[in-house]
């Protein structure tokens, strides 16, 4: 999300056209817009930019649940070598819980690491830029 409001942003092209391909409105959670919020910050304009495009529809919030907890504390002693931060934890855990494949993300080598359940695979978007 910080690659579309950051025309500045290496991946804002790919991000605003992979955006334009996929199925509205995508599914993220409080941890992720924390995350947002936090990097978007330093920019006067950045928490309206978020804010706008958080009430443009284009995103809905998951609920992450006291409930969910034990799960999110497995996804990130599972992958405790990268090490999983909270926010990927909560996308992971509500792709397997919604039976969702596709992970809006620029961070290819965490999510090519992650699996859905136990080997599937996430469809990232957008792909991998070349360097």
């Amino acid at each position: 999300m910080v690659a579309i409001l950051d025309r500045n942003d290496e991946w804002h092209g790919a991000c605003v056209e992979a955006l334009s391909s996929l199925r509205l409105p995508f599914a993220t959670t409080a941890a992720v817009l924390a995350e947002l919020f936090h990097l978007v910050g330093d920019d006067p304009h950045g928490p309206s930019s978020a804010w706008a495009f958080l009430r443009s529809g284009a995103v809905v919030l998951a609920p992450v649940e006291e409930r969910d907890l034990p799960h999110l504390e497995s996804l990130m002693k599972r992958y405790a070598d990268r090490p999983m931060d909270f926010a990927d934890a909560t996308l992971v855990h509500i792709a397997e819980r919604e039976s969702l494949t596709t992970v809006f993300t620029t961070d290819h080598d965490d999510f090519e690491t992650y699996r859905i359940g136990k080997r599937g695979r996430f469809r990232i978007v957008p792909s991998r830029q070349r360097s």
